[in-house]
């Protein structure tokens, strides 16, 4: 089992960048595939982006392409997601998330199908 905490949410301005850190621990974080999510007020938690255990694979949502960009550094157990030129509707909890194995976009793409999750890390942008 892994336990997943991220970190780096905050306050900032639309046209800001934030990075967020997702620090893991029990198990190393090269045997999963990695995402991160949000979930706005009131609504169902939505996917950002993926990425493969090795990185050599990603999927990002049509919504953040461009201006978000997800890593991971096996070595040191976390990945990050560098969001740049954010907007007011980027506002959310932000969740990173961990499964077993990558796979086709529907799959990675529901949140049913994550195993791990964080505790979440508020981002709000102020326009």
């Amino acid at each position: 089992q892994v336990q997943l905490v991220e970190s780096g949410g905050g306050l900032v301005q639309a046209g800001d960048s934030l990075r967020l850190s997702c620090a893991a621990s029990g198990r190393t974080l090269k045997s999963y595939t990695m995402g991160w999510f949000r979930q706005h007020p009131g609504k169902e938690r939505e996917f950002v982006v993926g990425i493969s255990w090795s990185g050599r694979s990603t999927d990002y949502a049509d919504s953040v392409k461009g201006r978000f960009t997800i890593s991971r550094d096996n070595g040191k157990n976390t990945v990050y997601l560098q969001m740049n030129s954010l907007k007011p509707e980027d506002t959310a909890v932000y969740y990173c998330a961990a499964r077993d194995g990558w796979g086709r976009t529907a799959l990675i793409r529901t949140f049913h199908n994550w195993n791990y999750w964080g505790q979440g890390t508020q981002v709000t942008v102020s326009s």
